[in-house]
């Protein structure tokens, strides 16, 4: 119900932009996160945003990456900029219904959907 795609290999400094695409649901209707996952560790936090378009990051991610969402095309985004080699890492979105006013999770409990990732690769 969830493709990420967009990522790929880029050059520090540089700028990439995932997409989450859903089908079969209305993504307007549920709160979306995304996670990045190394091997060998634990799947972690990077940003999310709610209904409302409320948004939280991770510090990691903050100043640096935009999380955004187009109801109208069903999907989310994760714009990011000045990346470094240490956000290289598999890419993943998560969705869950909410209500409205529900903050924006940051946990990995908090979704319940997820897509299959895309890798990121940011070479020094």
């Amino acid at each position: 119900q969830l493709h990420a795609s967009g990522g790929g290999l880029v050059q520090a400094g540089g700028s990439l932009k995932l997409s989450c695409a859903a089908s079969r649901v209305t993504l307007q209707m549920f709160g979306v996160g995304w996670f990045r996952q190394v091997p060998g560790k634990e799947r972690e936090f990077v940003a999310a945003i709610n209904r409302m378009g409320s948004t939280v990051y991770a510090d990691s991610a903050k100043g640096r990456f935009t999380v955004s969402r187009d109801n109208a095309k069903n999907t989310a985004y994760l714009q990011m900029n000045s990346l470094k080699p240490e956000d290289t890492a598999v890419y993943y979105c998560a969705a869950k219904r909410i209500i409205m006013t529900v903050a924006p999770g940051t946990g990995r409990r908090d979704y319940d959907n997820w897509g299959q990732g895309t890798q990121v690769t940011v070479s020094s």
